[in-house]
């Protein structure tokens, strides 16, 4: 019978018990951490608890520039990629399609510990690769070179890295490999595929800048299903008729939760006109037939959108170029190849019935 146990008497702890000491012995192994670190002599901030953190992994094809590395891989296989990287250790990775979002983020950091020195609610960059070990010295050697703050690294050799993504308690995971993404969001974990724009456009340094799609990105993909199967016009009565009624959240509903909940750090400090985080919803929907209900949703979820774009089916492309987000996420291929064409940094979320239908991977 399920959930019952033989031979579990009042000795065995239960499961709530083993759970409670175990996030007892958990406290203790951070204390004691924090403890050794404290009596370190160092500028650096500590780390961030994962618990406290929101955590970003990214992996080292998102963060940087490996595609001649990749080729290498793919044609001449491991041990000649691995004594490339080590040969070529000394010779800087260019920047990824991951890597201006990760220096807005650590900008954003960096305003965050002015104002509230001892608070761990920020964001915490984890190098989460398939990479092996040998290949780390060149990627510490580059991050080193930029300058970016990266202390945690997963290396897994060829594993998948999906079980570290859940023992980081990872909010969000940027990858440029679409099987790893997709096994990620089976899993829960807020992910997406990387794409390099195809123009080099200049990002604003002083404001990290998020770009959302709505449908089977921030919602789910309820309205899309019905836009599939029953067309656009059963689709607009369906939302004119479920106005009032909240859309269930979609795969990067939590990471949109996060940005706002740093926002309103800012904000508590008097700093909304300067907030360093500014973020965009940029949908197909229009705004007359189906716009009240995303509004409503946000609103019932206690979330702020600072611009919400409502392009009733145009091209999303012209419309990131002004915005010139670090990072947009979307669930359509073509929307991510529009706005590659144009300079935008894209990453692809692979949720929903949209799937079924993409013309290409």
């Amino acid at each position: 019978v399920p959930g019952t146990m033989s031979g579990s008497g009042p000795e065995t702890p239960q499961p709530s018990e083993a759970a409670e000491v175990g996030l007892q012995e958990a406290e203790q192994d951070w204390a004691a951490a924090k403890a050794f670190y404290d009596n370190l002599v160092t500028k650096k901030p500590r780390p961030p608890k994962p618990q406290n953190a929101i955590t970003v992994a990214v992996s080292s094809r998102a963060l940087f520039d490996l595609v001649e590395e990749r080729r290498i891989y793919q044609e001449q296989g491991v041990e000649k990629y691995v004594e490339y990287q080590q040969n070529n250790e000394n010779v800087t990775l260019k920047p990824g399609p991951a890597f201006y979002f990760v220096k807005a983020l650590e900008h954003v950091n960096a305003l965050l510990l002015e104002l509230y020195p001892d608070d761990e609610e920020r964001f915490d960059i984890v190098l989460m690769t398939n990479n092996h070990a040998q290949v780390g010295v060149r990627l510490i050697n580059s991050i080193n070179h930029y300058g970016l703050t990266i202390e945690r690294f997963c290396m897994t050799g060829g594993q998948s890295p999906i079980g570290y993504l859940t023992a980081y308690l990872t909010n969000l995971y940027l990858s440029a490999d679409s099987e790893k993404v997709q096994e990620a969001i089976e899993a829960g974990i807020a992910s997406a595929t990387m794409f390099t724009a195809n123009k080099d456009v200049p990002y604003s340094d002083t404001q990290l800048r998020v770009a959302f799609d709505g449908d089977a990105v921030i919602f789910s993909d309820e309205s899309e299903q019905i836009v599939k199967e029953q067309g656009l016009d059963r689709f607009f009565e369906h939302e004119q008729l479920n106005e009032n009624k909240p859309l269930a959240q979609g795969p990067l509903k939590g990471f949109l939760e996060d940005l706002g909940k740093i926002q309103k750090k800012f904000y508590a400090k008097n700093e909304r006109l300067n907030c360093p985080i500014r973020t965009y919803l940029v949908t197909a929907r229009s705004a007359a037939s189906s716009g009240a209900r995303v509004l409503k949703t946000l609103r019932s979820w206690g979330l702020e959108i600072d611009e919400a774009l409502f392009l009733a089916g145009a091209p999303k492309g012209p419309i990131l170029v002004k915005i010139r987000p670090h990072i947009f996420f979307d669930d359509q291929m073509f929307h991510i190849e529009g706005a590659q064409k144009l300079g935008t940094i894209a990453a692809h979320v692979p949720y929903g019935i949209g799937q079924k239908y993409q013309k290409s991977s």
